[in-house]
C-alpha cells in the first residue's frame, strides 16, 4: 500500500442529467476492507446501470462507492484483512456495486475472477457483469433445463451476447434472438442461434411458434419491457417462464392476464447491484464453476465493440446511448493502456505469425 500513489483519477457524477454531467477528478484511492481486495483497474465495462445512476434513477446501494462503474479488471495491489483465494499480482476481473470508473477500485474477494492465460485482461472487463446477470437469471430464476429452448430479446447487446453463448453451454436445444439491424443479426448468428430474428420487419412471435412448431419457447430474457409483454406471454409454451432484467420500453404496462392463467406461465425478474454480499459470492460461485471453464478455453467469448479513455466516459455513455454498439463498450485506464501496448507490441506481424 506505501508504494501505492496517494491520489488517483476517477470519473463522478457531478449532477445528474446527460453525458456531460461526468466529471474527471482526482480523489484518494479506496483502501480494501475486510475481506476485500484492492484492484489497479485496468478496464471498466460499461452497462445500463451506469447511464441510469447518471440520470438519477439508479442510485448506489448502501456502502458502495458513488462513482460508477459496476464490473471491472485490472491487477490485485493490496489485500484486507482476511481476504483469502487471490494473491497479490493476479489479474482478476469483479462484480462489483460501484467504482469502476477509477484507476483503483475495491471488490469482495469473493466477486473476483481470476483472469485465465489467454483471455486479454482488458476484454475481461466485459464479462463479470454479463455473466453473473446471465447466471442468476437464466438459471436460477429462469431455470433453463437441457433440451429446452430459449429467446433472448437484444441479442446483440453485451448481456445478450453472453446469454445466447451460455445458453449453448447449459444444454439449451434451439435459442433465438432479436436484433435491430443487419450487423447485429449477423453478430447473432456468428453465436451460435438457430435463428436470428429482425425485430423492426419481423414478429418474433410468429418466428418462435413456427420453428418450435406452435409450442412457443421455454424461456424468454427480456430487456426491453413495455409493451412486449404480452406478445412474450403469447411466445411461451405452457409452463414457459418470462425473466425481465431491464426495461429500455417502459416499466408500466397493462395487459391480458388470461395467457398466463391458462399456460401456468411464470414471469419474474431481477436486478444484480442490490443484491448483498452472500448473494452476490454464489452467483459469482455459479459462474466460476459453470461458465468460467468456458471462458478460459475460449469456446465462450466476450464481444467488445471498442473502448474509450476513462476520462472520455461522456462520450462512452453518448455512443452507448445511440444503440449502434455490439457487444459490449470499455474504458481503458492509463494502466490499461499500457497493458493494451504490451498485448499489441508482442503480437506477431502479420505473415510472420510462427
Amino acid at each position: 500500500m506505501n508504494r501505492l500513489p496517494v491520489e488517483m483519477t476517477a470519473v463522478e457524477i457531478s449532477a445528474f442529467g446527460g453525458p456531460d454531467v461526468l466529471r474527471t477528478v482526482r480523489r484518494p484511492h479506496p483502501i480494501p476492507a475486510a475481506g476485500e481486495l484492492l484492484i489497479r483497474v485496468a478496464a471498466s465495462g460499461l452497462n445500463r446501470g451506469d447511464l441510469m445512476q447518471r440520470q438519477g434513477l439508479y442510485p448506489p446501494p448502501p456502502g458502495a462507492s458513488d462513482l460508477p462503474g459496476l464490473e471491472v479488471s485490472g491487477e490485485v495491489v493490496a489485500c484486507g484483512e482476511g481476504a483469502t483465494g487471490i494473491d497479490l499480482g493476479t489479474p482478476v476481473c469483479a462484480l462489483i456495486a460501484g467504482g469502476g470508473y477509477a484507476e483503483f477500485c475495491t471488490a469482495p474477494a469473493a466477486q473476483c475472477l481470476a483472469i485465465p492465460d489467454g483471455l486479454d485482461p482488458l476484454t475481461a472487463a466485459a464479462l463479470p457483469e454479463a455473466l453473473c446477470t446471465v447466471w442468476t437469471n437464466l438459471v436460477e430464476r429462469g431455470q433453463l433445463g437441457g433440451g429446452e429452448s430459449l429467446l433472448v430479446h437484444g441479442g446483440a447487446s453485451g448481456i445478450g451476447t453472453i446469454a445466447i453463448q451460455a445458453a449453448r453451454a447449459l444444454g439449451a436445444a434451439q435459442v433465438f434472438a432479436t436484433a435491430g439491424d443487419p450487423d447485429k443479426l449477423r453478430l447473432c448468428a456468428d453465436l451460435g442461434v438457430d435463428r436470428a430474428i429482425d425485430h423492426r420487419n419481423e414478429d418474433f412471435v410468429r418466428v418462435v411458434k413456427e420453428a418450435t412448431g406452435g409450442r412457443g419457447v421455454d424461456v424468454i430474457l427480456d430487456m426491453v419491457g413495455g409493451d412486449y409483454l404480452e406478445r412474450n406471454m403469447d411466445a411461451l409454451a405452457v409452463e414457459g417462464r418470462l425473466v425481465h432484467i431491464s426495461f429500455i420500453a417502459g416499466s408500466r404496462i397493462c395487459a391480458e392476464l388470461r395467457p398466463m392463467m391458462t399456460k401456468r406461465l411464470t414471469i419474474t425478474g431481477s436486478t444484480l447491484r442490490g443484491r448483498n454480499a452472500v448473494a452476490k459470492a454464489a452467483i459469482v460461485a455459479g459462474v466460476r464453476a459453470s461458465l468460467w471453464p468456458r471462458v478460459a478455453d475460449g469456446r465462450l467469448r466476450a464481444v467488445v465493440d471498442r473502448s474509450f479513455a476513462l476520462e472520455d466516459a461522456a462520450d462512452a455513455h453518448r455512443f452507448m446511448h445511440e444503440g449502434r454498439h455490439r457487444g459490449k463498450i470499455l474504458l481503458h485506464t492509463a494502466f490499461g493502456r499500457t497493458i493494451a501496448r504490451t498485448i499489441n507490441k508482442n503480437e506477431p506481424e502479420e505473415g510472420n505469425a510462427s
